[in-house]
């Protein structure tokens, strides 16, 4: 996780006034989906949304984390297994996905995220 929020920390923060997606509008919006998320054009990580707010999270290598998100304060955020401290995100939609803007003591960063139709390959979780 540490390699993913240190590429999002390269990206610009744009000054748009939008309202974050609530949790119940997030899961509306991503239960069911596989996601490809991108920087600058490249992807770098694929992540199944499934019910009940779990997810599965890889950085295109087979090997796969297993979390679960939940919203608070209007942002949503996500604790993976291994990792037990929360990654918080302001969740937005954009004309080509979804934008999101991390939150840490250190600012924030954009993640633009596009949806895929790919099936997310854990080879460590017999997918």
């Amino acid at each position: 996780m540490r390699m993913l929020l240190a590429a999002m920390l390269a990206l610009p923060v744009p000054a748009v006034a939008e309202t974050p997606m609530t949790g119940p509008e997030f899961a509306d919006r991503m239960t069911g989906k596989t996601l490809t998320f991108s920087a600058n054009g490249q992807p770098y990580g694929v992540e199944y949304y499934a019910p009940s707010q779990r997810v599965i999270w890889s950085f295109l290598d087979g090997a796969c984390i297993e979390g679960e998100w939940y919203a608070e304060d209007r942002a949503i955020c996500f604790v993976y297994e291994g990792d037990p401290d929360p990654k918080c995100w302001k969740v937005y939609d954009a004309d080509d996905g979804i934008r999101a803007e991390f939150l840490d003591d250190g600012g924030s960063a954009i993640l633009y995220e596009v949806e895929d139709g790919e099936p997310l390959i854990c080879d460590n979780m017999g997918s």
